[in-house]
């Protein structure tokens, strides 16, 4: 699994429009990655409405938060809809399947699905904090925005 001080491959996903988000042309600011298991299920949902909710606390401290699970791009937009997500980017880990998530190793091969997990990434891709959360619970974003100053 991923740790403090690990460096973290440049990588490129899909988010809800189809349009690809990748990690290197953010160099210089702070990214959250924040890993839900599905789209569509009660805590995914409002774990992705609190960063919509604290979007501009993420831009105080230079933070670009985005979500990721191995839910498809369509999927992500319709989902986005739904929870009426209007700036933050909902990334696909879609194919291949969970790819990212097994690259940070929070993979769940046997669920097929990612830990719900935050894990934010400094300016110069070196990962500064990471937490994964039992499945059922929904991730405390004062922790995450606390981690950041």
């Amino acid at each position: 699994m991923v740790n403090v001080g690990d460096k973290v491959s440049d990588f490129t996903l899909k988010d809800q429009d189809g349009k690809d988000f990748t990690l290197s042309t953010h160099a210089g600011k702070r990214v959250l990655l924040s890993f839900h298991p599905l789209a569509w299920t009660s805590v995914c949902a409002r774990q992705m409405q609190s960063l919509e909710d604290n979007r501009e606390a993420f831009e105080a401290k230079n933070t670009v938060a985005v979500g990721i699970s191995v839910d498809s791009s369509p999927c992500k937009k319709a989902w986005a809809r739904e929870l009426k997500i209007e700036h933050t980017r909902l990334l696909a880990d879609f194919w291949p399947h969970g790819g990212l998530a097994a690259a940070l190793g929070i993979f769940r091969g046997k669920d097929g699905i990612s830990e719900r997990a935050n894990i934010i990434i400094d300016g110069k891709g070196t990962v500064s904090f990471v937490k994964i959360y039992p499945i059922p619970e929904l991730p405390d974003i004062n922790e995450v925005l606390s981690a950041l100053d």
